[in-house]
């Protein structure tokens, strides 16, 4: 026997939200790429590269790593922790540190 159809209907709606959450972290990390692209003077790619590895180093998902940026982005504030995981990557990928550290 086949699922019937308000079970059909329920796993539908259940697979909408799924795609709508993650076309939403997916924004959130291509927003956040853009602004290591546009900071660090970086490509895409590295900023992806730098992205993934703030997230590996602190432990913290990588949408939350992004989320945090944006707010720095929006509100000039970060964790010591994520601006020192994200000065070391960027010095691995790119020419510059990040904008009002010290020695910047």
């Amino acid at each position: 026997m086949g699922e019937s159809e308000p079970d059909r209907v329920a796993a539908l709606e259940a697979e909408v939200v799924q795609l709508k959450e993650a076309m939403t972290s997916h924004a959130v990390v291509d927003q956040a790429i853009g602004m290591m692209v546009a900071f660090g003077r970086v490509t895409p790619d590295q900023g992806w590269q730098v992205l993934r590895e703030v997230s590996q180093h602190t432990n913290i998902k990588l949408r939350h790593v992004a989320e945090l940026i944006l707010i720095w982005g929006r509100r000039g504030d970060i964790p010591p922790g994520i601006r020192a995981e994200l000065e070391e990557a960027l010095d691995r990928y790119g020419p510059t540190q990040v904008p009002g550290s010290e020695g910047a």
